[in-house]
């Protein structure tokens, strides 16, 4: 691949400094634009000169190249992320990303697990071994706070308040937050913190929360790997990701009455319609309502 155009490497530059944007973003986007810039590269257009014609070809190759909707539309929306970044610095005297629709994707609703699979996810724990009591706190914690797994790992001790029962954690684009972290959970970490980490660090100082035996943070993708561990020791026959229990963690939230913008808050949505997803569980529980209550339902 290239080195990366001035215009795109600029716009990169910009979501890192005053948009704040996570590294995992970044890396997002610097991957669709250049790739877009590759392919304008081969039409002979800059990044700057490209019009609608051009980056609707760019998106009918990416069709070509086997790529679904879903990652046609991020495509697109890292286009029009960058178009009006120049559009706005004046580079550009029109959106060329002005009459590209997006493509058609299915909803598809998020998959979560019952309260019961959740129970046996934590119940399969070994919390004798001081990785085993570290890894159920680390389960513990997620479910109860629905955090994405790059906040969970990145955890830090100062940042947990047992007595409040509340972690203070930033998420995308270094927004933080306070997250409500319910009583079992902070017992599994209490446990874990007196017993486990200090056998894990060997006494050494880290302000992370879960250590390695390096003293260290523990990668995301060691955690998946853990947490697809777990649960083959549960039984469980459903593919497990960290996501998988955020949107657990909200689910159940939503079955019990919560509201969406207080799952937004504890999410760490930016706009409520991320956190409409969500309203699959509304639906449910209204039309169990009607057949309950209403006289001729």
């Amino acid at each position: 691949m290239q080195a990366i155009e001035t215009s795109v490497g600029e716009y990169l530059d910009y979501c890192r400094v005053e948009k704040g944007l996570s590294t995992n973003s970044l890396q997002a986007y610097r991957r669709d634009l250049a790739r877009l810039a590759d392919f304008l590269q081969l039409r002979g257009r800059p990044v700057r000169q490209a019009d609608g014609p051009d980056l609707r070809a760019f998106l009918d190759s990416l069709y070509a190249d086997g790529l679904s909707a879903r990652s046609v539309a991020r495509h697109l929306s890292s286009l029009r992320s960058l178009y009006l970044y120049l559009r706005q610095q004046n580079y550009l005297a029109a959106d060329p990303t002005a009459n590209l629709s997006s493509p058609l994707q299915w909803k598809r609703l998020p998959n979560y697990l019952s309260i019961e699979e959740v129970d046996r996810l934590l119940a399969a724990a070994d919390t004798q071994s001081p990785t085993g009591s570290r890894n159920h706190a680390m389960l513990q914690l997620l479910y109860a706070t629905g955090l994405r797994v790059s906040e969970l790992v990145q955890a830090k001790t100062a940042e947990l308040d047992a007595k409040m029962g509340v972690l203070c954690t930033t998420g995308k684009g270094g927004k933080t937050r306070l997250v409500p972290v319910g009583l079992e959970a902070l017992e599994a970490v209490e446990d874990y913190m007196r017993r486990a980490r200090p056998v894990i660090l060997k006494n050494r100082p880290s302000e992370y929360l879960f250590v390695t035996a390096r003293g260290g943070a523990m990668t995301r993708q060691a955690f998946w790997k853990l947490l697809k561990l777990q649960g083959l020791a549960a039984g469980s026959a459903k593919r497990l990701t960290p996501h998988v229990l955020r949107h657990s963690f909200a689910t159940h939230l939503l079955e019990r009455g919560a509201d969406l913008r207080s799952l937004q808050t504890m999410l760490g949505h930016a706009d409520i319609s991320t956190t409409q997803i969500y309203t699959h569980v509304l639906r449910e529980r209204l039309r169990e309502v009607y057949d309950r209550h209403h006289p001729r339902s």
